[in-house]
């Protein structure tokens, strides 16, 4: 699997997380993102065109701030563990460009 987004950059291949595509944005500078964060990350280029490379940069500062950044859907159970990455959602992007979405999902208006 590859993201678009990143496909100029070297790959980064971990035995580890070999499920997860990452990618090396500078000599000490890399992540790894889960699909289903990619996946997210897809759906939200309909909702905000205008802005959504404003997104990818916005992931790539954090990568390169950090140096070594896993990006999941939730951080509290994540695909895989890394030894020394810093793990972020989905919204630790979106919220300090104030985009914000709404989680509609929630359980069944049925009662008994």
């Amino acid at each position: 699997m590859e993201y678009s987004e990143w496909k100029n950059y070297p790959r980064h291949n971990d035995a580890k997380s070999y499920l997860c595509p990452g990618y090396i944005l500078k000599d000490d500078a890399r992540f790894v993102m889960e699909p289903s964060f990619y996946t997210q990350l897809q759906n939200l280029k309909p909702l905000f065109p205008d802005r959504y490379n404003e997104i990818i940069e916005a992931i790539n500062q954090r990568v390169i701030k950090n140096k070594k950044v896993f990006f999941t859907l939730d951080v509290d159970a994540p695909f895989i563990v890394l030894k020394d990455y810093i793990y972020l959602e989905i919204t630790d992007i979106l919220n300090p460009l104030k985009i914000f979405v709404e989680d509609k999902s929630r359980g069944s208006d049925y009662g008994d």
